[in-house]
């Protein structure tokens, strides 16, 4: 092999992203914990099944882009694709409608076998939240409202968008359905060979094709907004008026939809146009047929889930982290002294950077390129009077400390 390199699909987290990434999942689990939601972790692999129920199988998640195979028990296994599927699966393996409101939010790696793109890997990672139990339209508001203070915290709500659509009860969704089936029926050698395949499963998806000519029946399709009942109708009104209520506006997309009969009522997308095509960013709705689907309890369901390499993008940096403070020992003596002033001052919560090895120079043009604050100067004769040179490295201001006081000098700055 003439090199070595991830598979297609993957990428490397260095350093610097990688701290990104976890200011990202930090940012979210704090801003949940504020709404009572708490981390909560399931396997990365799953029972096929988990998700060929709960996605579908005219879905392209599971005709085109699960990875699946067959454990040395003969079982069929798939890498999870998405994280509402694993967390409504242990719901119901644990019992947790016992515990219901059940509030959680997760964090981790999804994979998908896809084309590559910006902000788009096969292996990619996500956060989210679920609230399932509550029946009542206040669930959905708190929701959105927990997604929103999370792209409020990261600092891109000026670049964001709020899309929302309702998808009715289920008598509304099958009044709805009928009247698509026989539209796209209509126009039957117009759609692409996708629509075809979905037209009487999950004609919904339609909606949401990417092919142009779909797109271009899509345009002139009838509305959901016609065929809603009195409670849908309510329901969302009482959507709009709480999102009011919490200051967040929105716009209307009646293109907007999820072609699972299990999803309801609220559907919703924060977009930007700050990423080209890949324009959302957090996505979610109500679910409130998921568990059931799923063989449990029927039970309430919504959430969202935001990918965090696209966050990421519009992120960009993480903010600064506490600077260091560098140790430069000279000689063997001092070089003694410093490694147990390091291990006193990081276990003081002070961040410390101790070189290896070099002169005082070479340590000094490493303690820069750390961007450490101040430098801690040890030689014999500072060791003789128990004393260290304290050099602030931004003005070049230097005190001498008392070495049993330095670690309560450092941590008053």
């Amino acid at each position: 092999m003439a090199s070595l390199q991830p598979v297609r699909g993957t990428h490397d987290l260095l350093p610097e992203q990688n701290r990104l990434q976890d200011y990202i999942a930090n940012t979210a689990r704090e801003i949940g914990e504020l709404y009572g939601y708490h981390r909560m972790t399931t396997p990365i692999f799953e029972f096929t099944e988990v998700f060929a129920r709960t996605l579908g199988d005219t879905s392209d998640v599971v005709t085109k882009e699960m990875y699946t195979f067959e454990d040395r028990g003969g079982e069929q296994i798939t890498l999870r694709p998405e994280g509402t599927a694993g967390i409504a699966r242990a719901y119901i393996s644990n019992g947790m409608q016992q515990m219901s409101p059940v509030k959680v939010s997760y964090y981790g790696p999804m994979f998908r076998y896809e084309r590559p793109q910006k902000g788009r890997q096969r292996q990619f990672h996500q956060i989210g939240a679920e609230l399932l139990g509550v029946e009542q339209v206040a669930g959905d508001i708190e929701m959105i409202g927990y997604g929103a203070h999370i792209l409020k915290r990261l600092g891109l709500w000026d670049d964001i968008t709020l899309e929302l659509n309702t998808l009715g009860d289920p008598e509304s969704r099958a009044a709805y359905r009928d009247v698509l089936v026989d539209y796209f029926k209509g126009h039957f050698d117009k759609l692409s060979e996708d629509s075809r395949a979905r037209l009487e499963k999950n004609p919904l998806r339609i909606l949401d094709s990417k092919d142009e000519g779909d797109r271009e029946l899509v345009a002139n399709a009838p509305l959901f907004s016609e065929y809603l009942n009195d409670h849908s109708k309510e329901f969302f009104k009482g959507l709009t008026e709480g999102l009011g209520d919490i200051g967040i506006s929105y716009q209307l997309n009646p293109r907007l939809v999820r072609g699972l009969d299990y999803y309801c009522h609220t559907c919703f997308e924060f977009t930007t146009n700050t990423l080209g095509a890949q324009g959302t960013v957090m996505a979610g709705g109500r679910y409130d047929g998921l568990i059931s689907t799923m063989g449990g309890p029927q039970t309430a369901g919504v959430g969202w889930a935001a990918g965090v390499e696209r966050l990421a993008l519009m992120v960009g940096e993480a903010p600064a982290g506490a600077r260091p403070v560098a140790l430069i020992p000279m000689g063997d003596a001092a070089e003694a002294k410093c490694r147990s002033l390091a291990q006193t001052l990081r276990e003081a919560g002070v961040a410390v950077e101790l070189g290896y090895s070099g002169n005082m120079k070479k340590r000094l043009k490493r303690a820069d390129k750390a961007n450490a604050s101040r430098a801690v100067i040890l030689g014999d004769d500072e060791l003789a009077k128990g004393v260290a040179q304290l050099r602030d490295l931004d003005s070049g201001e230097q005190q001498e400390v008392a070495l049993d006081q330095l670690a309560d000098v450092i941590g008053k700055k």
